[in-house]
């Protein structure tokens, strides 16, 4: 599913128009952003957790050169989900579409 997607069918459900929806959804993903830019964790009771995780400087190697290259330590955003959004997930019927292999006979 695409953001389009998500748009369409929050607006057919709530029947509040894709305009509104969309600025809702793009100040949400703003507001996201801000908090965890400013060092904060976004917590959303039954959804899960907006956490910024911090990562230790390390060595890292440049293998085109053969050279060792210092990594900072630096911080990357992570979502933990919640305890009852894992059990729906867990839970759900998920259909998945069975592949299909491409028939290679040159």
């Amino acid at each position: 599913m695409r953001k389009v997607d998500l748009i369409n069918k929050i607006s057919d459900k709530t029947g509040i128009s894709k305009v509104d929806v969309l600025v809702t959804l793009e100040t949400m993903f703003k507001e996201v952003k801000a908090t965890l830019a400013s060092g904060e964790n976004l917590y959303v009771r039954g959804f899960g957790s907006f956490i910024v995780k911090k990562r230790a400087a390390k060595i890292g190697r440049n293998i085109k050169k053969n050279v060792a290259v210092h990594i900072p330590e630096h911080f990357i955003p992570a979502f933990k989900p919640a305890k009852e959004f894992m059990k729906d997930v867990k839970e759900a019927k998920i259909k998945v579409a069975p592949k299909v292999e491409e028939d290679n006979d040159d």
